[in-house]
C-alpha cells in the first residue's frame, strides 16, 4: 500500500478501525511512517518501565477480556451518576454496585424479559470481525466517556488509583484493562476511541502497541515496553455527530470503543461468539450488574441464525426455568468472626440428559459451563476473582461421583476487607496462595463436606443406586480370609488400607436388632410465598427456648411451607434473617449485678451459618464466641420474608456446658465383620436379569457408561473403594468361555473371571494408594492427572484382563521353557 499523504484525523481513524486483523494494521503502519514515526509514540503510564504492570495481569485471554468488559459497566454506572447529579466521591453516592444499580436502574428487574434485556445490553456490546480463525474483538459501551485531553489520565495510564474512591465500582487500581494488550496478536494493537457522555467535546482516539526494540535498542533494553500514539504532541480527535461504527442496532454518538486486533481466543471460544465467547465470558461474570450483547458477523457465519445473544451472567443461566441440566440448587449462608459474611451456592447437575448417555452428558455439562475448568468460583459484585478446579471436589470434599456434576459459588462481597484484601491478587483473576485461602478452602471443606449436609446426600444416594449381592460377596471373601494367613504380607497389605479386624474365634452374642417403623409423612406442597414460620424448640414457661453448648455448634431447624429456591430463584427472591433481641448475661455473683455492655449485634455474639429451605426446613446453625458464658440467655428473632408482612419467630437460647463428645460405633462394624472390611463386588449385565443389575442402572453410580469393552469400574468415595462393579456381558469374558462347552467348566471360568478382576483390582488399588502414586496421561499441551480408578477401568479395558485370565502361573512356566 503506497502512502497516504495529509490525511485528516477521521480518516486516519476509519483507516484504522476498518482493518479486521493485526497485519491489515501492519500494512496501514508501513506505509504511513510519518505519521507512525517513533517521535509520536508515548509510553503507558508515561513510563517505560511498564512492561511488567502489564505482562504480570491475567493470565488468561478470558480473564483479560473480562477486565475490559467490567471497565465497561462500570463506565455505564458513573454516567448514569452524573446524570443523577451525584458526585461519585461524594457520601450521597451509592456505597455498593447492586444499590447503584437499583439507584440508576429502577426497573432493573424487567431485565428478566427477554425484550428489556435486550434493549439494555445493547449499550455494552462485544462484536467479532475479521476471519473465523484470526478474529479481531470490538468492545463498546454507551458510558461516561472521556475527553481527548482526558485520555492520559484515564485509558492510558498505569496504576493512578482513579476509582479507589468510588465504591460503587469494581475497578481500583486503574491497570486491569491493560491486560488484554499482551494478546492482541504479537504486537499488542489495539485502538482506543471516546467521547464524553455530555456531547461537550470532540471524539478522540489513539493506536497502543508493544514498541520494537531496534537493533539498538536490543543491546541496551531488558525488556521492550507498551507505548500509544499521539500527532502534534495531542491525542488525534474529530468532530462527531453520530459514526456508523457498525454496531448492532446502534449509532455511536458517546461512549467508548476499543478494538483489540486478532485476539488470541482460546479452544472452546474460538467459534461463533455470540455463543462460545459467550458462553466463557458467563462463567467469569457470574451476576454482572448489567446485561450485555455478544454479536457474531453473518460474513463470518452465513448459515448461523443465531448472531446476536445476550449475556446476563452464569447465575441466571443456571437459575432458569427450563434449565434441564440441573437436578438441584441450594445455598447457604455464613458468618465466621474473621473471614465475615458470605454465602456459597452449590449446582448439582444430573447425570443424565435427554437420550445422552454419562459420558456424552459429561461432555455437553462440561463445554456448557466449565469451559475455564473453574469447578468453584470465587466473586466479587459479580466477577470471579478466583478459583478452584474440580479436585477440591475430589480431594477436600471426597464426592468423587460430583467431580463433573458440581459448580460452587461463593459470593466474597461481603467478607470482612482484612480478610478479603489477602484472598485475591490485584489481577483479578486468581486466589493468592496464602493463610487467607488455605482457611478458607478449610471453612468450605468442613462445611459442605459434611457427611450431614445436602451434598453428602446426593453422592450417597447416586452411591447407594448400585445394589450389593451381598451373599455371593460374603461367600468368596470367606473363602479368600480362610486360604489367606493372618499373618501374611498381603494381609498386611491389605490392612493399611481396609479395616481388617482379626475374628475371634470365639462366638458372640448377636444383639437383636430393634425394628423401626417408618412414619408415612405427607407429600411436601411447596409455596411460592411462605405462609408460616416455626421454631422446632421445646417450651419452657411459653418460650421456645434451645440449650447451646458452649463452643459447639447447635443446628436449629425451622419448619414452612416455602419452595426450596426461595432464597435463590432469580424472580422476587426470599430472605431469612436472624437478629437479637436482648443479651441476659448470667449473674456475677462476686461482684452482684449482671455483667454490662453486652453487643447488641448477633454477628458479635455468634458465628452463623443458614441454608436455603429444603423441603419444608429451614437450618439455622449457631456457635458462640469468646464472650459468651455459660448460664448466659439470649433471645432472639428469626424474620423470613413474605408475599405481604414479614414472618417472625422468637426463641431464646440458653448457654449450657460443653456436651462430651459421644462414640460413634459403625453398623456395619458392630457385626461379626464377615467380609472383613473389604468392599463388595457387583455383578452387571447389559439385559436385566433376577436379583442383578443392568449397565444403565449401575450408571449414575459410578459416572460412567458400561459396554461390552469394559470389564470393571470401581466406585470410589474419597479415598475409599467402596465397590468393584463387574461386567458380566464384557467381550473379555465372551471370549474367555468360549473355549468351554461344558456347564460346569463354564461356571468355573465365570468364577475365574470375578476372582481375578476383584482381587487384581483390588490390590492394584491398595498398593497405588499406599504408595502414593499419581498418574499422568499425556495431554496437548500438557500432562493430565488421571484419577485412579479412571486408569484402573481403562487398564482392564485393554489386554491386561485377557492376560490375566489366559495365562496361569504353570502357563507362563511352560513358555519360559521352565
Amino acid at each position: 500500500m503506497s502512502q497516504l499523504l495529509s490525511l485528516s484525523n477521521k480518516e486516519l481513524f476509519f483507516l484504522l478501525f476498518s482493518c479486521h486483523t493485526e497485519s491489515e494494521l501492519e500494512e496501514i503502519i508501513n506505509s504511513n511512517k510519518d505519521i507512525f514515526k517513533q517521535s509520536n509514540w508515548f509510553p503507558l503510564g508515561g513510563n517505560e518501565n511498564n512492561y511488567g504492570v502489564i505482562e504480570n495481569q491475567q493470565a488468561s485471554p478470558i480473564a483479560a477480556l473480562i477486565e475490559k468488559i467490567t471497565n465497561s459497566i462500570d463506565a455505564t454506572l458513573m454516567k448514569k451518576c452524573y446524570e443523577a447529579g451525584i458526585d461519585p466521591k461524594s457520601d450521597e453516592a451509592p456505597k455498593t454496585m447492586e444499590s447503584a444499580k437499583a439507584l440508576f436502574f429502577p426497573d432493573y428487574k424487567n431485565w428478566d424479559l427477554n425484550s428489556h434485556k435486550k434493549a439494555q445490553a445493547k449499550n455494552i456490546q462485544i462484536l467479532a470481525d475479521g476471519p473465523k480463525l484470526n478474529t479481531s474483538l470490538t468492545i463498546y459501551d454507551n458510558g461516561e466517556g472521556q475527553h481527548p485531553a482526558d485520555f492520559e489520565k484515564s485509558f492510558l495510564s498505569l496504576l493512578s488509583g482513579n476509582k479507589n474512591e468510588i465504591h460503587f465500582v469494581q475497578g481500583k487500581y486503574n491497570m486491569g484493562g491493560s491486560g488484554a494488550i499482551i494478546f492482541c496478536g504479537k504486537n499488542g494493537y489495539q485502538v482506543i476511541a471516546s467521547r464524553k457522555y455530555d456531547k461537550t467535546g470532540d471524539f478522540g482516539f489513539t493506536l497502543v502497541r508493544q514498541h520494537p526494540l531496534s537493533n539498538e535498542e536490543q543491546t541496551k533494553k531488558k525488556n521492550t515496553w507498551y507505548e500509544y500514539l499521539k500527532i502534534d504532541g495531542k491525542i488525534p480527535s474529530f468532530e462527531i455527530d453520530k459514526l456508523d461504527l457498525k454496531l448492532h442496532d446502534t449509532l455511536f454518538e458517546t461512549g467508548s470503543i476499543i478494538k483489540l486486533y486478532s485476539y488470541d481466543l482460546p479452544s472452546g471460544s474460538r467459534s461463533v461468539i455470540s455463543r462460545d465467547l459467550n458462553q466463557s465470558i458467563n462463567e467469569f461474570l457470574f451476576e454482572p450488574a448489567l446485561p450485555i450483547l455478544t454479536v457474531d458477523r453473518k460474513e463470518r457465519y452465513p448459515d448461523d441464525r443465531n448472531l446476536e445473544r445476550d449475556l446476563f451472567g452464569l447465575k441466571r443461566r443456571l437459575e432458569g426455568d427450563e434449565n434441564k441440566y440441573l437436578e438441584d440448587y441450594f445455598s447457604e449462608e455464613y458468618s465466621e468472626e474473621e473471614i465475615g459474611k458470605f454465602k456459597v451456592t452449590c449446582y448439582v447437575f444430573n447425570s443424565r440428559i435427554d437420550d445422552k448417555n454419562i459420558k456424552e452428558t459429561k461432555e455437553t455439562i462440561q463445554r456448557e459451563f466449565f469451559k475455564n475448568n473453574m469447578s468453584v468460583l470465587f466473586s466479587m459484585n459479580g466477577q470471579v476473582h478466583g478459583n478452584f478446579s474440580s479436585e477440591f471436589i475430589t480431594r477436600s470434599l471426597k464426592f468423587n461421583l460430583l467431580k463433573y456434576h458440581l459448580l460452587i459459588h461463593v459470593d466474597c462481597t461481603a467478607m470482612n476487607y482484612n480478610f478479603r484484601k489477602d484472598l485475591f491478587m490485584a489481577s483479578r483473576d486468581r486466589l493468592k496462595e496464602g493463610d487467607h485461602t488455605s482457611k478458607l478452602r478449610k471453612f468450605l471443606t468442613s462445611k459442605l463436606g459434611t457427611s450431614k449436609g445436602r451434598l453428602a446426600e446426593i453422592e450417597k444416594r447416586r452411591k447407594d443406586s448400585i445394589s450389593v449381592d451381598a451373599k455371593d460377596t460374603q461367600e468368596m471373601l470367606k473363602s479368600f480370609s480362610k486360604n489367606l494367613p493372618m499373618n501374611s504380607s498381603l494381609m498386611k497389605l491389605l490392612s493399611q488400607t481396609f479395616k481388617l479386624d482379626q475374628k475371634d474365634d470365639k462366638p458372640q452374642k448377636k444383639e437383636p436388632e430393634k425394628k423401626h417403623v417408618k412414619k408415612e409423612m405427607e407429600p411436601f406442597k411447596p409455596q411460592r410465598f411462605p405462609s408460616f414460620l416455626n421454631v422446632k424448640a421445646s417450651t419452657v414457661d411459653g418460650k421456645s427456648c434451645i440449650n447451646l453448648p458452649l463452643g459447639q455448634e447447635k443446628t436449629i431447624r425451622f419448619n414452612t411451607d416455602v419452595e426450596n429456591h426461595y432464597f435463590d430463584r432469580v424472580e422476587e427472591p426470599g430472605e431469612f434473617k436472624i437478629g437479637l433481641v436482648s443479651y441476659q448475661p448470667k449473674p456475677n455473683d462476686a461482684e452482684g449485678g449482671n455483667a454490662a455492655g453486652k453487643s447488641e449485634n448477633v454477628e458479635d455474639v455468634f458465628n452463623i451459618s443458614t441454608t436455603s429451605p429444603h423441603d419444608g426446613t429451614i437450618r439455622l446453625n449457631l456457635n458462640s464466641k469468646a464472650e459468651v458464658k455459660v448460664g448466659d440467655e439470649i433471645e432472639m428473632k428469626a424474620t423470613l420474608t413474605a408475599a405481604g408482612e414479614n414472618l417472625e419467630e422468637l426463641f431464646w437460647i440458653r448457654v449450657v456446658e460443653p456436651e462430651q463428645k459421644k462414640e460413634i460405633i459403625n453398623k456395619e462394624e458392630k457385626g461379626d465383620n464377615e467380609n472383613m472390611g473389604l468392599p463388595p463386588f457387583v455383578l452387571v449385565y447389559k439385559e436385566k436379569k433376577e436379583d442383578f443389575s443392568t449397565w444403565d442402572e449401575v450408571g449414575e453410580g459410578i459416572d460412567a457408561d458400561i459396554d461390552y469393552e469394559t470389564v470393571m469400574v470401581p466406585q470410589v468415595s474419597g479415598d475409599n473403594l467402596d465397590k468393584i462393579i463387574i461386567n458380566m456381558d464384557s467381550h473379555v469374558l465372551k471370549n474367555f468361555k468360549s473355549k468351554y462347552k461344558d456347564q460346569s467348566q463354564l461356571e468355573v471360568a465365570e468364577r475365574k473371571y470375578i476372582s481375578s478382576v476383584y482381587f487384581h483390582t483390588l490390590f492394584l488399588y491398595t498398593i497405588t494408594k499406599n504408595r502414593k502414586y499419581t498418574i499422568y496421561q499425556g495431554a496437548e499441551n500438557k500432562d493430565e492427572e488421571i484419577d485412579l480408578q479412571v486408569y484402573l477401568r481403562d487398564l482392564f479395558s485393554s489386554y491386561y484382563s485377557e492376560f490375566i485370565l489366559n495365562f496361569g502361573t504353570n502357563d507362563l512356566l511352560q513358555m519360559m521353557g521352565t
